[in-house]
């Protein structure tokens, strides 16, 4: 690309057209708008959610703020042999090691679907054993019931987030 600075400027930094210069049609903001419309999902009906009560308890910010939440990333996720409900995640939470969390909601995931996704997990929880498999933290999920049924999903966020980015 040949080009001299005057060029290059004007091509990254557009300047403003003459009033006398001829207008565009205005056909592709009204097409990517028809594709938006089209695009967009149907409204969710939320009038058949219930929700817990929000706790009374106050909590003090030097409480809430020991709390290290963060990004992870699944790199591997399998049920737990002998158990119903347990999912084994192996994530990468930024520190270069693996961290392996148990989480109940196979009901709800299949291992295969969480493979890539990036999560919120809460990373300073003592370990814990479950079905002999020590758990180093817990993943962050919204839970509601719907009709008398329970709901769960798991908190996902952006795949440009990277792994041990810290939510605050």
């Amino acid at each position: 690309m040949n080009m001299n600075r005057c060029e290059l400027l004007e091509k990254l930094f557009p300047t403003m057209k003459p009033l006398d210069a001829p207008a565009k049609k205005e056909e592709a903001p009204v097409a990517a708008a028809e594709a938006v419309e089209e695009a967009a999902a149907p409204a969710i009906d939320f009038s058949k959610v219930e929700i817990e009560p929000l706790f009374s308890d106050e909590v003090d910010f030097e409480t809430f703020s020991k709390s290290d939440f963060r990004a992870v990333k699944v790199l591997a996720c399998e049920a737990v042999k002998k158990s119903k409900k347990l999912l084994q995640f192996t994530l990468d939470d930024g520190t270069g090691t693996e961290r392996t969390i148990l989480s109940g909601i196979h009901e709800f995931y299949e291992p295969e679907e969480l493979v890539g996704k990036t999560l919120i997990a809460i990373t300073n929880l003592p370990p814990r054993k479950m079905m002999g498999i020590e758990s180093c933290g817990m993943i962050i999920s919204a839970v509601h019931n719907e009709e008398g049924e329970e709901k769960l999903h798991l908190l996902m966020v952006d795949d440009h987030i990277p792994a041990g980015a810290k939510l605050y």
